[in-house]
C-alpha cells in the first residue's frame, strides 16, 4: 500500500487525521494507547449529550488541539479516517453519512450488523463514497484463518462465549438464571449466532464478527456459558472445513476501565488504524 499521509508545502508528512466517535472507557484507552504517535492526529470526538461535559474535561488534558461535540465538525477539517467505538446507536447517525462522504471507517461495534437494513446501509454507504469499512476482530483471535478458510469451504463454526456470572448481568441470561447463586457452569445460551447477537446485544460483538467472518449469522453456532470457575472473557472457537479443522481459545484480560470489555479489544482498533494508514501491514 502507498502512505496515506500528505505532504505539506514544507516537505513534512502531515498526520493522518482522525475522527473518534465514541470516548468512554474504550475510546479513552485507544487515545492513550495511540500516545505520540506523530503519524496519527485524533482531530475530532464526536459523543452524546449527556457525555459532552466530561470528554470536553478529558480532552483538555489529553488532547487540547481536538475539538468535540456531538457531530463532525465541518469546520474542523475533513478527517482522513472515522473511528467507532461508541455502541450500535452511532453507525446509523454518524459513520453511514462518513462513508457516503468518501471518509473510510473502522467500526468496533460489529454486532450491530445483525441488523440486515443497517448492514445495507452501511455497505451501500461504503460503495457509493468509494471507501472501505473494517470490521475489527475486537476480542476473538483466529478471524484471519477463519475468513481465509471460507475460501476453501466450511463445513460447521462453532463459537463458545464463557464469562463469569457476573459478565451477564443485566442481559437476557438474568432472566433465566439466578446468576450470582451459580456454583457450576450453566449454558445460558445455544442456537445461531444471529439469535444470541439478538437476544444479547451487550455481547453481539464476537459472535457477529465470527459469523461475518465465516458462514454467516443463522449458520453459525453459538454457545454461551455463565461459569463462577472464570475469572476472565473466554472465547472458543471449533472450524471444519475443506482446509481441515482448528480449535482456538482465548483467555481474555478485562479493560481495567470496563470490565464488560476485554482489553483485546483496544489493541484490536488500534491495529486496524495502523494498517490503515501504514506502509507494510500484517
Amino acid at each position: 500500500e502507498e502512505d496515506e499521509m500528505e505532504t505539506t508545502t514544507d516537505g513534512r508528512h502531515r498526520p493522518v487525521a482522525i475522527a473518534l466517535v465514541g470516548c468512554g472507557a474504550i475510546g479513552q484507552a485507544v487515545i492513550e494507547a495511540l500516545g505520540a504517535d506523530r503519524h496519527l492526529a485524533v482531530t475530532q470526538v464526536v459523543v452524546n449529550d449527556a457525555s459532552l461535559a466530561s470528554v470536553s474535561h478529558y480532552l483538555a488534558r489529553h488532547l487540547p488541539l481536538a475539538t468535540v461535540g456531538t457531530r463532525l465538525d465541518p469546520d474542523a477539517g475533513r478527517p482522513d479516517l472515522i473511528v467507532e467505538c461508541a455502541g450500535h446507536s452511532a453507525l446509523a447517525e454518524h459513520v453511514v453519512p462518513a462513508l457516503a462522504g468518501g471518509v473510510p471507517a473502522i467500526v468496533a461495534s460489529v454486532g450491530a450488523l445483525h441488523d440486515p437494513a443497517l448492514r445495507q446501509a452501511l455497505e451501500a454507504a461504503a460503495e457509493g463514497g468509494g471507501v472501505r469499512l473494517t470490521l475489527v476482530s475486537g476480542a476473538i483471535a483466529a478471524i484471519d484463518a477463519l475468513a481465509a478458510a471460507r475460501l476453501g469451504g466450511l463445513d460447521s463454526v462453532h463459537y463458545t462465549g464463557r464469562k463469569p456470572p457476573r459478565g451477564w448481568l443485566g442481559t437476557a441470561a438474568a432472566e433465566r438464571v439466578d446468576l450470582l447463586s451459580l456454583t457450576e457452569a450453566t449454558v445460558v445460551f445455544d442456537g445461531s449466532a444471529g439469535e444470541a447477537a439478538r437476544r444479547f446485544p451487550q455481547n453481539a460483538n464476537v459472535a457477529a464478527t465470527v459469523s461475518l467472518a465465516g458462514l454467516g449469522l443463522e449458520a453459525t453456532r453459538a454457545t454461551l456459558i455463565a461459569d463462577p470457575a472464570v475469572t476472565s472473557n473466554v472465547h472458543s472457537l471449533v472450524v471444519e472445513g475443506g482446509f481441515g479443522r482448528f480449535a482456538m481459545t482465548i483467555e481474555n484480560e478485562p479493560l481495567p476501565a470496563n470490565p464488560k470489555t476485554s482489553a483485546l479489544t483496544v489493541y484490536s482498533i488500534v491495529r486496524a488504524i495502523r494498517n490503515a494508514t501504514g506502509t507494510v501491514v500484517i
